[in-house]
């Protein structure tokens, strides 16, 4: 690992939700959503579903990311929901990495809104980090019409807190002199990996903030919490050494959706429907990665909220829908005895490039005309939005033609990176 390294992490502002009013401005609407109580998530029509993102003015009335439109909607009457556009993110997501590129060619997608840039080595190209920082911000800001906080420091786990010290449109630096001052005070809670189940042991040895934890004895921590109490000392005395992982296909394992109904699904042709529109997008998301699968799996959940799982290994991987919708309904009928169901899913895994796919000879002939459909499909979803194009079968059916979108699976958390 070099010495002396310079890491970028560039965190897009309340990204749902500026990314729909970006998109909504552009497209003639009069109301900025940034600049009232508004959230992204769920069906607004229905009122069903959870909070993904909320302006600055629904913090006002503590609305929280992940509480139900139902909750948010008691404290907040007047709140402005829209439901989320996945292909609208995604687009976003991959405008502000072609922009990124050009500054370094080590940068590592962490989430559909948060990005690591390694600039080590790039001074003598690009000139004082700091300023370089402040120029990729404000070039987002005027080109993509959204705004982004950096944190910058010289390694991943430090800048990332950088980021978050700061919001929006802000650069912050957190360098190792740096720490006693702009990270010890803070609450011990907001390291990463101190979690609901650690928070409680560290109070009780008298540890609630940041500087408690990096000035605890090592031994005694690491008798008492183990490797975990060992790595958060670590990380609370800001060491970590994890390289920014550039290439162009990001690692995941497996990519997938369910959906919970709002009523009993008791008929075969509204299970399929429902499916159907969750491998929509689960091929969608595949596609986008640029892999291919190897296992499909389906999961239900019945209303005794009992739940069972079926899954096939494909003899040839594939990132086509039709051939995952043909082995999901395959699955269901194998799996499915009748009984009213609740929530519905699909999984596929066993993930591998899609430049080393081969063809089979079992192959169907009409493949690569299927191949060339689904990414003609993708490109006026990603520029028109998800109605932008359905499959018959959802007309006046009561089902939306594409369910789900970009899950935490699609992208490895910190966790696994750091």
């Amino acid at each position: 690992m070099k010495q002396n390294r310079i890491i970028f992490h560039i965190d897009v502002n309340s990204a749902y939700l500026s990314w729909e009013a970006v998109y909504r401005l552009q497209n003639g609407a009069s109301l900025d959503l940034r600049t009232v109580p508004s959230a992204v998530g769920g069906d607004p029509k229905s009122r069903h579903g959870i909070i993904l993102a909320k302006s600055i003015p629904a913090k006002q009335y503590n609305i929280q990311t992940g509480e139900t439109l139902h909750n948010a909607l008691q404290k907040c009457p007047n709140l402005h929901i829209v439901s989320p556009s996945y292909g609208l993110y995604m687009q976003c997501s991959d405008a502000m990495m072609k922009l990124l590129e050009e500054y370094s060619s080590v940068i590592q997608r962490f989430s559909v809104d948060e990005v690591f840039l390694d600039y080590t080595d790039m001074e003598d190209h690009w000139g004082d980090p700091i300023a370089m920082a402040h120029k990729i911000k404000d070039r987002i800001k005027e080109e993509l019409g959204f705004t982004v906080s950096i944190g910058i420091s010289c390694n991943k786990l430090l800048a990332k807190m950088g980021s978050d010290l700061k919001k929006p449109d802000a650069v912050t630096t957190v360098f190792p002199e740096e720490i006693p001052r702009k990270i010890w005070p803070l609450p011990v809670e907001d390291l990463f990996y101190v979690g609901r189940a650690t928070l409680p042991k560290l109070n009780k040895m008298g540890i609630y903030t940041i500087g408690d934890l990096a000035n605890y004895d090592y031994e005694h921590i690491k008798c008492r919490l183990k490797s975990h109490g060992a790595l958060i000392w670590n990380y609370a005395n800001g060491r970590e050494a994890s390289p920014v992982r550039g290439g162009k296909h990001v690692d995941i394992k497996g990519i997938g959706n369910s959906s919970t109904i709002a009523f009993d699904v008791e008929d075969r042709i509204t299970a399929c429907r429902i499916l159907l529109a969750i491998t929509e997008t689960v091929a969608m998301r595949l596609r986008h990665t640029e892999n291919v699968c190897g296992l499909v799996a389906i999961s239900l959940r019945d209303s005794e909220l009992r739940n069972y799982s079926h899954q096939r290994k494909l003899f040839s991987p594939t990132d086509c829908t039709k051939e995952i919708f043909e082995i999901v309904t395959e699955l269901f009928d194998e799996a499915w005895k009748g009984e009213p169901l609740r929530n519905l899913g699909v999984r596929v895994s066993e993930l591998s490039s899609n430049e080393l796919q081969q063809k089979s000879l079992f192959d169907d002939v009409d493949q690569e005309r299927n191949r060339a459909l689904d990414l003609a499909i993708d490109q006026l979803r990603l520029r028109y939005g998800s109605k932008a194009i359905m499959k018959a079968t959802f007309l006046n059916s009561g089902v939306k033609s594409m369910i789900g979108g970009v899950g935490a699976d699609d992208y490895p958390m910190m966790a696994s990176l750091l």
